[in-house]
């Protein structure tokens, strides 16, 4: 019955996958120094859920399974079992202080979502949805840390998705009786250096015409072929964990995919030349509403932290107890409140699917187009808060060792709650979640992980209930006349 632990998952990644970072290949990703931490703290996730204390609270045992697993594969079939699956998550996203933005529970929940939609993929083909589902059966019972390539690389933005070069966006380029072969990249690859396998989609809509593009798979990440070429590492710039807490543990990474005529088997094809499927794979099923819905059960961990860190900082520098301090603390705490109110209420005002409970399609998008909104002014207001005292901080942990520095860093890092030493410490964890280069990418990764906004606030209008808005319009200019004669609105 024992679960997935952090030791297995290790082992899992010593697969001979192809890596590059900084023009050379990458051997074993859970030794080098620019992604080591980070794959441990994937380790820490599976150690967590091993512990017998926590294991009601994180896994569950899936019917027929041999041992329990993650209750991120949980199909909730009811309220209750949404809010005990959040739970699980909202503990896992405790791990990284929500930094971990595409942890193992992201693209499981976008593929349970997927499979709770199976009747989607039944009319695609018997074929494909029998091929969804024996996968999502089989990542569940290994409980596979999975991450996906769903985006087209950015080129040449005023022609269509078709019309760019060759060999620029992941295609079929052959196939047989045994499966595909897709040549071309794909981005971004979040997680790609600590992941088990890769699924690969089309979420940016595709056109009649560009069939060779529109398909879905997944595969493992040391399928011969494929190539990861890892964007710069955070972790290998860290200084150290006291300077960088941070980055120096939780750079998960981005990479761009590229496809070198890889062969995909049949049973791995979830979608083949269909390019309205492409869509309807995530939005006619509950897939994207999933996947979106984790993302804000990570963004509330997240930004919880983000406002203890803010209360912290006014308490080093002796700012808390000011009025006009006190008022952005306030109001900090209030969108912390916000983000966690949206989504409780998607779970209380969620609604059934058939067999399977589904969060508020349009509270998830609600959500989305404030939270893009909210954690840049959020960064901001935490920055205002801190002032110069991010500035003149100690060039690194090793100016406490020398014996002329010392004293004058005791003088100069005063606080009145703190010791020079505890100010520094968390003056330097404030910096690297906010002012950063690791929090430069997080802020964008909060903008953007989930398209621009005019994406988001399109979900957000095709959602809305604009019957009913409308309709209490109606309904008011219904009651007068011209004259202003008419009846009170009935109650």
């Amino acid at each position: 019955m024992e679960c997935k632990n952090g030791a297995e998952h290790l082992q899992s990644l010593r697969d001979g996958r192809t890596v590059y970072l900084d023009g050379k290949l990458v051997g074993d990703v859970t030794i080098h120094p620019a992604y080591r931490n980070a794959v441990a703290t994937a380790g820490l996730l599976y150690d967590y859920q091993s512990r017998p204390e926590n294991s009601e609270l994180m896994t569950f045992l899936p019917d027929g399974g041999a041992r329990r697993v993650n209750r991120c594969w949980q199909m909730p079939r009811n309220y209750q079992g949404l809010v005990e699956r959040r739970k699980a998550l909202q503990a896992w996203a405790c791990l990284s202080y929500g930094f971990l933005g595409r942890s193992p529970d992201h693209v499981a929940s976008a593929v349970i979502g997927q499979r709770m939609g199976l009747d989607v993929f039944a009319r695609h083909g018997p074929a494909r949805a029998r091929a969804l589902a024996d996968y999502v059966d089989h990542a569940a019972r290994n409980d596979l840390f999975l991450t996906y390539v769903i985006v087209n690389p950015q080129a040449d933005r005023s022609k269509d998705w078709g019309e760019q070069a060759d060999e620029l966006v992941a295609r079929i380029v052959d196939e047989d009786s045994t499966g595909l072969t897709i040549r071309g990249a794909k981005m971004l690859g979040t997680s790609s250096i600590m992941a088990n396998e890769v699924f690969v989609a089309n979420l940016q809509p595709l056109k009649p015409g560009e069939e060779a593009l529109a398909f879905s798979c997944a595969l493992p990440m040391n399928t011969a072929g494929m190539r990861v070429l890892s964007r710069k590492s955070y972790e290998a710039h860290a200084v150290s964990v006291y300077d960088n807490p941070l980055s120096a543990r939780f750079d998960e990474n981005d990479a761009l995919l590229y496809f070198d005529d890889v062969k995909v088997p049949w049973e791995r094809v979830f979608v083949h030349r269909d390019t309205d499927m492409c869509r309807a794979q995530f939005h006619d099923t509950p897939g994207h509403i999933f996947q979106n819905y984790q993302a804000q059960i990570r963004l509330s961990v997240k930004v919880k932290f983000l406002v203890g860190l803010a209360h912290k900082i006014t308490e080093a520098i002796g700012t808390t107890n000011m009025p006009q301090v006190r008022e952005q603390l306030g109001a900090l705490a209030a969108n912390a409140g916000m983000v966690e109110a949206l989504l409780t209420g998607m779970e209380a005002s969620g609604s059934q699917r058939g067999e399977f409970y589904l969060p508020n399609r349009h509270l998830v998008y609600a959500a989305q187009v404030m939270t893009q909104d909210l954690y840049p002014r959020l960064i901001t207001l935490i920055r205002d808060l801190a002032g110069g005292s991010l500035i003149m901080l100690p060039s690194s942990f090793r100016d406490w060792a020398n014996p002329e520095l010392a004293p004058i860093l005791r003088k100069t890092q005063r606080s009145p709650n703190f010791t020079p030493e505890d100010k520094v410490k968390l003056l330097k964890a404030a910096w690297d979640a906010v002012g950063s280069e690791f929090a430069s990418r997080h802020t964008q990764y909060e903008m953007f992980y989930a398209g621009a906004r005019f994406v988001a606030t399109g979900h957000s209008y095709r959602t809305f209930d604009w019957g009913e808005a409308r309709g209490m319009v109606d309904h008011l200019l219904s009651t007068y006349d011209l004259e202003g004669a008419g009846e009170p609105p009935a109650a």
